[in-house]
């Protein structure tokens, strides 16, 4: 996977969130703002669409989080200019977690990732404004996201683009160098990062999905283009587990025009 035309991404991706936004009769976006590349190069770009007056960012870290992710955050916000506030969600998290206290970290982890989406929620109907999803097209085809916490969004901007892609946009958007060079990591629990948790880097794994996905390589083709076999079985399975997270829920079709099958439109049908 070569190179991506930044500054013609750049401009496909900020006339994407202005057109989605604003034809739907809103002006506004609220997004959560982790300290990481992907929220901060979504901020970068929503920042640009519809100006740093018009989008909100919100900070929700835990009590356990990694307090280099919420100064990033703020890293990100400040040099924008955009609408920021820390919501703490260790309150929420814990009155829980108190009548199960032997779940484990991935139960806890969904949590804490659907708890600050429905905040973001809640800010969207108050502001009002459109939800901006931050998961980008590797996280995506891994199934490295939750369902309905951080996989959620009213749109998303970076879901079409690999990590290595993030990178380089990041560097044209003029994202903090702090924030482009850190480790991944979700800051889930202290000390993880993405890379450690699957296994293999962004930058080997978005060479094979390229491949793979893009491409639309046979196994045989993989092979002989110098990917392991271990590699591609394991990464073939995650795409293939994660499915699920990537449709709508299954409607039993029991008409002749079903949701989702028959009764298809676009986002904006009759605006």
């Amino acid at each position: 996977m070569g190179d991506v035309n930044v500054k013609l991404l750049r401009r496909i991706l900020v006339g994407f969130i202005r057109e989605e936004v604003t034809k739907v009769g809103i002006r506004k976006a609220v997004l959560g703002l982790s300290g990481g590349i992907d929220s901060a190069l979504v901020a970068y770009l929503a920042a640009e669409a519809l100006g740093p007056e018009n989008v909100h960012a919100c900070i929700m870290p835990y009590r356990t989080s990694n307090p280099e992710s919420e100064a990033h955050a703020r890293l990100a916000a400040e040099h924008l200019g955009i609408h920021c506030q820390v919501i703490e969600i260790t309150p929420m998290i814990d009155a829980y977690f108190s009548r199960f206290p032997d779940a484990d970290s991935m139960r806890r982890g969904n949590k804490m990732a659907r708890e600050r989406m429905t905040i973001l929620y809640d800010h969207s109907a108050a502001l009002p404004a459109l939800v901006l999803g931050t998961s980008n097209k590797t996280e995506l085809l891994l199934g490295y996201g939750t369902l309905y916490g951080d996989m959620a969004s009213a749109l998303n901007p970076i879901g079409d683009i690999y990590k290595t892609q993030v990178w380089q946009l990041s560097e044209e958007m003029g994202v903090p160098r702090d924030i482009i060079e850190k480790q991944p990591s979700a800051d889930l629990w202290a000390g993880q990062t993405d890379e450690q948790e699957l296994g293999f880097t962004y930058r080997e794994v978005d060479k094979l999905l390229y491949s793979m996905v893009d491409q639309r390589m046979s196994r045989e083709e993989l092979v002989k283009n110098g990917f392991a076999p271990d590699f591609i079985a394991t990464v073939s399975a995650r795409i293939q587990n994660s499915h699920f997270k990537r449709r709508l829920p299954i409607i039993a079709k029991v008409s002749n025009r079903t949701i989702d099958r028959d009764f298809r439109y676009s986002r904006d049908w009759g605006k």
